[in-house]
């Protein structure tokens, strides 16, 4: 199936290796340095393009966490053209580490994902010049995003905006109970730099 240039463009923005080593070093009290590896894997690939993402506090390159896989979708919307969504791995332990060692991804199929249906993002582009995009992608009014992990349910408010080297990521884990944010992007967005292209 051929794509859109914008669905290859938030493809390639999205793929790579990233951290935040600028905005860490420069805020250490509110930002942990952290490495994200999104790494391009072969599932959904009849009508879409999907990443596998993983993420590291660099002091602890060995405990990686937040699998997730996102599907990105050309749709029919008046709206949005692109959107995204996210599935979460059934069994994280048996790909932890995938991030750096893809090697461990050739084994995954769709029947080792279960899809999260709150867990979607609508994409919009502004094109900043030719073939080059901004993309803003966030939830739809109606969604929300909650998933059981470790018998615990887990609410998660996911946002970014991508340019061709920059990841800024809105994301945070919610208290399903009070609706406060405990933990990611509290204090302001984590502002990714992209150190290698996959």
């Amino acid at each position: 199936m051929s794509f859109s240039p914008q669905l290859l463009a938030l493809a390639d923005y999205l793929s790579g290796e990233f951290d935040n080593r600028e905005q860490a070093l420069a805020e250490p009290i509110w930002y942990v340095h952290l490495r994200l590896w999104q790494r391009p894997i072969p599932l959904f690939s009849e009508d879409s393009m999907t990443l596998f993402a993983e993420q590291a506090s660099v002091v602890n390159l060995e405990r990686p966490y937040r699998q997730r896989i996102m599907r990105l979708m050309e749709v029919s919307n008046p709206d949005v053209a692109l959107a995204i969504q996210y599935y979460m791995i059934k069994d994280p332990i048996s790909l932890s580490g995938a991030g750096c060692n893809p090697a461990l991804l050739d084994r995954l199929t769709i029947d080792q994902i279960d899809l999260l249906p709150g867990c979607i993002l609508n994409v919009k582009e502004q094109t900043i010049d030719n073939h080059c995009y901004k993309f803003t992608a966030t939830p739809p009014p109606e969604a929300r995003c909650c998933f059981t992990y470790l018998d615990k349910t887990v609410q998660v408010a996911l946002s970014f905006e991508a340019t061709q080297n920059e990841l800024i990521s809105f994301d945070k884990g919610i208290d399903p109970n009070t609706g406060k944010a405990t933990w990611g992007a509290i204090f302001g967005p984590f502002r990714y730099t992209k150190r290698h292209k996959f």
